[in-house]
C-alpha cells in the first residue's frame, strides 16, 4: 500500500509531465498481487526524443529541490525512446509515441486499474484529513491528564518555598554564630571597665 508521501510525489511527478507538454499521461495502479515490486506506472509520451529527455529531467529536478528524493536508477536516456525512472512506489515510463504503442504496458497489465490526477489528488486529501483528525482527538485526551498534573503539583511547590525560607534563615544563623555571645559578653565587659570606688577614710 502506497503512502501519502509517495502519491504526493507521484502527483509531483505527474505536474512535471504535464509541464514539459507530456502527452496521455495516465496513471496505473498496480494489483499487490501481481506486481510486489512498485504501486503505480507513471505513463507518457513526448513527441521526439529530446522532448522526452526533456521530460524526464524536469521530473527528477522537481523530486530533487522540493522532496530531496532520487531516482533508485535511469535507464535509456541516451536513446530516449523509452526512459525508466524507478522511484520504488513508482516507475515513471516516458515513451516516444511509436515504442509506446509497440510495448503497450496498458495492456499488458490488465489487473491494472487506471486513475487519474483528480481521483489521486482527492485520495491524498482524504488521508491528509483523517490522520489530521486522528491526531486532533490525540491532542483533545491528553489535556485533561496535563490539568490534573498541575494541579498536583501546586502544593509541593508551596512545600520547597516554606523549607526554602527556613533554609535561609538558619543559614543565615550559622554564618553569624558569635552574634548572639558577642551580645550577651558585651554587658560583662561593661561591667567590669568600671573600677570600684575608693573609700575615703574621714580620719
Amino acid at each position: 500500500m502506497a503512502s501519502i508521501e509517495s502519491n504526493h510525489l507521484l502527483l509531483t511527478a505527474a505536474a512535471a509531465c504535464e509541464d514539459k507538454k507530456a502527452e496521455d499521461i495516465r496513471i496505473l495502479a498496480l494489483d499487490p498481487a501481481e506486481s510486489g515490486l512498485t504501486d503505480y506506472f507513471l505513463i507518457c509520451n513526448g513527441t521526439n526524443e529530446r522532448q522526452n529527455v526533456a521530460i524526464t529531467d524536469e521530473v527528477e529536478l522537481r523530486l530533487k529541490r522540493e522532496f530531496g528524493v532520487y531516482p533508485n536508477s535511469v535507464e535509456g536516456r541516451r536513446q530516449g525512446e523509452w526512459i525508466l525512472m524507478d522511484y520504488v512506489d513508482f516507475i515513471v515510463h516516458v515513451f516516444s509515441a511509436e515504442k509506446r504503442a509497440f510495448y503497450g504496458l496498458e495492456r499488458l497489465r490488465k489487473s491494472a486499474t487506471t486513475i487519474n490526477v483528480a481521483e489521486l489528488n482527492a485520495e491524498l486529501k482524504a488521508h491528509i484529513s483523517t490522520t489530521r483528525a486522528k491526531t486532533s482527538k490525540k491532542v483533545a485526551t491528553s489535556k485533561p491528564t496535563a490539568k490534573k498534573s498541575t494541579i498536583a503539583r501546586k502544593p509541593s511547590v508551596a512545600r520547597k518555598s516554606v523549607s526554602a525560607n527556613t533554609v535561609s534563615k538558619t543559614v543565615r544563623s550559622t554564618k553569624n554564630p558569635g552574634a548572639k555571645s558577642a551580645a550577651k559578653k558585651a554587658p560583662a565587659k561593661a561591667h567590669l571597665k568600671n573600677p570600684k570606688k575608693k573609700r575615703v577614710s574621714t580620719k
